[in-house]
């Protein structure tokens, strides 16, 4: 069992102290689920374009130190997206980016994945720019048909949808998202990011959701936990008291820790998740909370390893 992450890989720029100075940390939404997943000892590679300049090559030995696999890596000359990172009192981080003509959004088609690739995860910039969205779009869609468990976070980056780069506006990647939503089957999604989807009292539900075809929502909700919800209802585990010195990473973090956990459990078909009772929920609920705690307390998005989040 091998979960393939898509997405994006790029470099961080983040303020060093309160200082003027930034320091560039390697991160990216799909990229740091991947490291998530091979820190905590899971059977993981990794789908990508990444460049070939230096940031490219740190990348790439950043991967194989976490233990991702990086056969389905493909490289290009063209350079490294860059993130310029803005870090408010609570340690919550806001971004802006430079993507005009960089690797990974230049992706090609994988063709056609083996049968040991059983999870298949999405997200953040990935599903942004093209011509790299719409190939991620049909291989969601191509992997949930052929019965691979998918699982999407679109980690909405307001800067990057603003139509001004020509690929998407707001409204248009709105309409995107409910186009994906009978292919996948775990939506993870921050209270922001559910409030800038539509939901709320005066339009979008978590049953219209789960009724276009999502197995289970599971939304973070800061120091507050993180609860999911399914046909058979909503469970929540609280937040794990900690010292946040940023949240960068936090809900890739929770991302990779669900999908290592329902993996141990052999948990890797639609059929599978939706056979999921209260206590499966709320244990894994909680493992995923005890890694992204470790990861907030510490600085920029270092996931924990195997060794450092208890399991019940």
């Amino acid at each position: 069992m091998t979960i393939l992450v898509c997405g994006e890989s790029l470099v961080d720029l983040v303020p060093v102290h309160e200082g003027p100075l930034l320091s560039p940390k390697l991160g990216g939404g799909p990229f740091n689920v991947a490291v998530s997943l091979g820190r905590l000892g899971t059977n993981v590679s990794f789908l990508s374009r990444v460049s070939t300049d230096a940031f490219g090559e740190q990348i790439l030995g950043s991967l194989h130190d976490a233990g991702v696999d990086t056969t389905w890596v493909q490289r290009g000359a063209e350079p490294t997206t860059l993130a310029m990172t803005t870090l408010a009192d609570d340690g919550s981080a806001q971004y802006s980016f430079y993507a005009d003509g960089t690797a990974d959004r230049l992706v090609g088609d994988p063709g056609e994945l083996p049968d040991e690739i059983t999870t298949l995860s999405f997200g953040t910039l990935s599903l942004l720019y093209e011509p790299g969205a719409s190939m991620y779009a049909a291989l969601l869609h191509r992997a949930h048909a052929a019965g691979k468990l998918t699982m999407l976070d679109p980690n909405i980056r307001p800067a990057a949808i603003d139509g001004t780069s020509g690929d998407i506006t707001a409204d248009g990647f709105r309409t995107r998202f409910k186009s994906w939503l009978p292919s996948v089957d775990i939506l993870k999604v921050s209270e922001d990011d559910s409030y800038w989807l539509g939901l709320g009292p005066e339009g979008t539900t978590v049953d219209d959701w789960l009724a276009a075809g999502v197995a289970a929502v599971v939304m973070t909700r800061g120091g507050d936990g993180i609860s999911v919800f399914t046909a058979s209802g909503e469970f929540s585990v609280p937040g794990v008291p900690v010292d946040v010195v940023d949240t960068i990473g936090a809900g890739d973090t929770v991302h990779g820790a669900l999908l290592a956990f329902l993996t141990n459990e052999t948990i890797i078909t639609t059929r599978d998740l939706k056979d999921m009772g209260a206590g499966d929920w709320e244990a894994a609920l909680r493992f995923a909370a005890r890694a992204a705690a470790i990861t907030v307390s510490r600085p920029g998005a270092d996931p924990p390893w195997a060794s450092e989040p208890p399991r019940d």
